[in-house]
C-alpha cells in the first residue's frame, strides 16, 4: 500500500482541487434570465433541437478524420524510436498507415471528400 501513497494523494489533491474550483463557481456564477439562458443566437429562439440528427455526410467524415487522427497519434513515438529499431519499424508503420488507408478510400468512393 505504501508504494501507493503517493498516487493516491496525489488523485485526493485534484479531487480537492476540481471541488474546490466548482464551489468557487458556484458561489459566484451570475443567474441570468431566461432569455440569456438561451444556447445560442443571441437570445433568439432555436429553430431545432439541440440534439438534432446530424447529415448523414458527416459520418465518413468522421471516418476519415479518426484515420487520420490515430495515424498521427502514433507515428510521433514511431519517429523517436526508427532509427534504434530499423527496417522493421519502416514495414510495420507501412502495413499500419495500409490499415488506416482503407477508411480513407471507402470514404473517397462513398463521396465523404465533396462538399458540394
Amino acid at each position: 500500500m505504501g508504494e501507493y501513497a503517493g498516487a493516491l494523494g496525489l488523485l485526493l489533491v485534484a479531487l480537492a482541487g476540481v471541488g474546490g474550483l466548482y464551489l468557487v463557481h458556484r458561489a459566484t456564477a451570475l443567474r441570468p434570465d431566461a432569455v440569456e439562458a438561451l444556447p445560442f443566437l443571441s437570445g433568439w429562439e432555436p429553430e431545432q433541437h439541440a440534439l438534432s440528427r446530424f447529415h448523414v455526410r458527416w459520418y465518413p467524415a468522421t471516418l476519415v478524420f479518426l484515420a487520420f487522427d490515430v495515424e498521427m497519434l502514433f507515428m510521433y513515438p514511431w519517429a523517436v524510436v526508427v532509427a534504434e529499431v530499423g527496417a522493421s519499424a519502416v514495414v510495420e508503420m507501412f502495413l499500419f498507415l495500409g490499415v488506416l488507408f482503407v477508411p480513407v478510400v471507402w470514404a473517397w468512393r462513398e463521396g465523404a471528400l465533396r462538399w458540394v
